[in-house]
């Protein structure tokens, strides 16, 4: 919360002022870009912007920085970037998701609970109950024989 008395209140010259719309004019830059590094509110920038549309501040004789303009292009293009890249490992982490998800389902269907029951084509195969493997259980489980079909 804003604290109560005076507001430092920054006075910009007006060459300072008409490099900053310079440099938001430029190809590829945002104003917010241009803002940030410069330190100032982009409300403030676009407002400088209309005063130069207006002839209130002559921006002829700025000179813009090349060093500066480069770089707010290069950061431009390294937001960009990094958005599409945000956007694809959200979709790659959806896609391992779902795709355990289906190994999970796929791999509890194909477990079978239940009794082996014989193949129908083969009905003279016998089944004999052999005792469970841990010591101690009373289940039997029921062992098939290779059934011998013709």
């Amino acid at each position: 919360m804003a604290r109560p008395g005076l507001r430092k209140k920054n006075r910009y010259s007006e060459d300072f002022k008409a490099t900053a719309v310079k440099l938001s004019q430029l190809a590829e830059v945002r104003v917010q870009d241009v803002a940030a590094a410069l330190d100032i509110h982009p409300f403030m920038l676009s407002r400088w912007r209309k005063e130069v549309r207006d002839g209130v501040i002559v921006a002829k004789g700025a000179k813009v920085d090349l060093q500066t303009a480069g770089e707010l292009k290069r950061l431009r293009e390294l937001e960009r970037k990094y958005k599409i890249l945000q956007e694809e490992h959200a979709l790659l982490k959806k896609a391992i998701r779902f795709a355990s998800e289906r190994r999970q389902k796929s791999s509890s269907s194909s477990k079978q609970t239940g009794p082996v029951m014989p193949s129908p084509s083969c009905v003279g195969s016998t089944m004999s109950p052999a005792p469970a493997s841990t010591p101690g259980s009373n289940a039997l489980l029921v062992r098939a024989r290779k059934p011998t079909c013709s």
